[in-house]
């Protein structure tokens, strides 16, 4: 067993995609006496769809797991927030009176939303906490690695710098939302590589990760250090970057400094191509929800040793500690490794990356 505080980070900077718990765990009926057959609904809620990741990927990855794990019998009761905490609660409260067997919850706002979690365990209802650690009394977590993406950002960042980096070397911190506990362990983790190495010139937290906002934030911070002395720009993820990317443009900066991104997301990964967007942070998807689904049927169904074998790790939320736990490993995604990762993994085809205005960028890195 692995036992890990929120605030612990690994210090490696390219690790395997594969999850740290067991996803090939066997677990069949020996394990337990089931508490439920295969006729089980799994409610699914999630945070928004400004980043593209959980309608695009995380949501039908959960559904066709569980329809496999349970014989397509199984059923998810899906919602999505918007990006609406008291939405959210709503939904969660709906789920609970439904009688859902199971909730997986990646909560808009981890603390506002614990009241609602204990009513679930109140009315039998476990819950998992999906990508982002959600307070109140939840049975188990599957994320990644949240203050290892931190790292991997803010070390590859420097890297982008050269070897003449030094503190004089300015750099802008876009960091994710204040509500949202995953941005303060990236944030942390991004700190930890670039303080005493580069100065950081403006930093801020940057409500719902909207696009918008961090195009004001980077404006503000163009208006301060002056658009030629930003050496590099500490984006939290790749829809902010959008927004920065139109600041420093509309600043009149035609040469971008690098600029770190999150999540991978197809328009990212173009951006890399093309040098609007240094790097981003690839995620195993598929390795986050396949465990979320086999944890929530394992749990249902009373498979001990299977859901044992899956949580191996331990986390500590604001009101809980010793939670049981799946962290997955990440990857820097940069121009040289599109094709081992993004590529190869199934995520995007090259078709999908190589369109017409990246046809040449693409054949000068040799994607195709």
């Amino acid at each position: 067993m692995r036992r890990i505080a929120i605030s612990v980070a690994a210090s490696t900077l390219s690790l395997s995609l594969a999850a740290c718990g067991a996803l090939g765990a066997s677990g069949g009926s020996a394990d337990a006496s089931p508490t439920k057959g295969n006729d089980i609904t799994v409610g699914v809620l999630l945070p928004e769809r400004t980043n593209t990741r959980y309608e695009d990927f995380d949501y039908p990855i959960i559904k066709a797991k569980v329809e496999s794990l349970t014989n397509k019998q199984g059923k998810i009761a899906y919602a999505n927030a918007d990006n609406d905490a008291g939405e959210q609660a709503g939904q969660m409260q709906k789920m609970i009176d439904d009688k859902v067997d199971v909730i997986l919850i990646d909560a808009v706002d981890s603390h506002a939303i614990a009241g609602t979690v204990k009513k679930a365990k109140e009315a039998g209802v476990p819950v998992i906490a999906y990508d982002r650690l959600a307070e109140g009394p939840i049975d188990a977590y599957v994320s990644f690695d949240n203050e290892l993406v931190g790292q991997v950002q803010g070390r590859t960042l420097v890297e982008s710098l050269g070897e003449g980096v030094d503190t004089s070397d300015k750099v802008v911190m876009i960091n994710g939302s204040p509500t949202d506990p995953n941005a303060k362990q990236f944030k942390a983790g991004a700190l930890s590589e670039l303080e005493g190495k580069v100065t950081i010139a403006s930093s801020f937290d940057t409500k719902d990760w909207s696009p918008d906002v961090a195009q004001s934030e980077m404006a503000e911070a163009i208006d301060k250090i002056g658009k030629d002395n930003i050496a590099g720009v500490y984006s939290a993820n790749d829809a902010m970057v959008v927004g920065i990317i139109k600041a420093l443009e509309g600043a009149g900066v035609s040469d971008l400094p690098p600029i770190t991104g999150q999540d991978a997301e197809l328009l990212a990964v173009q951006r890399i191509v093309g040098g609007e967007q240094y790097m981003s942070v690839y995620k195993s998807y598929p390795a986050e929800a396949e465990a979320a689904a086999e944890m929530a049927v394992a749990k249902v169904q009373g498979k001990d040793i299977k859901f044992d074998s899956l949580t191996r790790d331990r986390v500590d939320s604001p009101t809980d500690k010793d939670i049981p736990a799946q962290l997955v490993t990440v990857v820097a995604l940069t121009k040289a490794n599109i094709k081992s990762t993004v590529v190869a993994d199934g995520i995007y085809k090259v078709s999908d990356i190589c369109t017409d205005k990246y046809k040449a960028a693409c054949a000068a890195i040799g994607l195709k």
